[in-house]
């Protein structure tokens, strides 16, 4: 049902997607990198076993560099909405900013208070990663707006995780609990760090049992995620990756069935990114994770 005075759920959604953010005044086209690196990627995602719908999505955009995944929370399937529109509010806002198009431009502006980036510019920050918060931003404001508008979308959230390379440079921008990998050097390591409770407990102290905590009540609670509250936070970092790596992305079904070690052996049993991809989310099936199951992986070769 919908809240008196407000458009239908269909409607509501239709109109956010094609919002667009435009600030008169604003500066000149985008200047972020150029994909300049060979990008192969794959994704795959499974409802998984005990499941009724699929909450995750993905999207991979090669000509763009980007990559992204979602893994949506709410009841009546709102969870499901809340990771489409995330991930496609931040492809549609890349793709326009890349594009060139003023509606939302993302050049640095000449002062803090030119217009063109409605939640600000970080100077200290490269275009991409200005970019990649940006879009973030305008999805998380996106999904809060459905979710205030519609009954039926009422508490709905998303984790999300958005990766462009570019130049040599791998950027990413993350909220939730939701993963990237990085395997460069024969070695596998987590660049996103978890929007969790476990994570935080761990970071207060970080002699505490693992395995205790993981078997607490609060285990799967989320200390920042998309769509519930209009000042969320955007994590953002850069990488320069100096050689050919691979690249992945998981919701929680994988990650928390499949630790470090069996993530990266799997990550080195084949060159194909499709390969590779089905097999982890099959690996995480078989281990017996109950959650959707979603991966991408990506090479990225033709670095000097």
């Amino acid at each position: 049902m919908t809240r008196p005075g407000a458009p239908s759920l269909c409607r509501t959604f239709t109109q956010l997607l094609t919002t667009t953010v435009y600030v008169p005044g604003g500066p000149g086209p985008i200047t972020c990198a150029t994909v300049s690196v060979g990008l192969r990627a794959y994704g795959i995602t499974d409802r998984g076993r005990s499941r009724p719908t699929n909450e995750d999505c993905f999207a991979i955009q090669e000509e763009l560099g980007l990559c992204v995944i979602a893994d949506g929370m709410g009841g009546h399937n709102a969870g499901e909405v809340a990771a489409r529109m995330a991930v496609d509010a931040v492809v549609d806002a890349c793709r326009a900013a890349l594009d060139g198009s003023p509606l939302l431009a993302c050049e640095a502006p000449r002062s803090r208070h030119e217009g063109g980036w409605p939640f600000g510019f970080d100077d200290t920050r490269s275009g991409d990663a200005n970019l990649l918060r940006t879009a973030i931003l305008v999805a998380n404001l996106q999904v809060l707006e459905a979710a205030v508008t519609a009954d039926v979308c009422a508490g709905m959230g998303t984790t999300i995780v958005a990766v462009r390379v570019a130049e040599g440079r791998l950027t990413v921008g993350h909220v939730g609990d939701s993963r990237l990998y990085l395997l460069d050097g024969g070695r596998l390591r987590q660049v996103t760090r978890d929007d969790s409770w476990v994570a935080s407990m761990l970071a207060v102290n970080p002699g505490a049992d693992s395995l205790l905590l993981q078997h607490h009540p609060m285990r799967h609670a989320l200390t920042n995620v998309v769509g519930v509250r209009a000042g969320t936070d955007v994590h953002v970092l850069e990488v320069t990756l100096t050689g050919p790596a691979r690249l992945l992305l998981t919701t929680d079904g994988v990650h928390s069935a499949l630790d470090i070690e069996r993530l990266q052996h799997l990550l080195m049993e084949d060159d194909e990114p499709k390969t590779l991809a089905g097999g982890i989310v099959a690996a995480a099936l078989a281990r017996g994770s109950q959650d959707n199951c979603t991966a991408i992986v990506a090479r990225v070769d033709g670095l000097a």
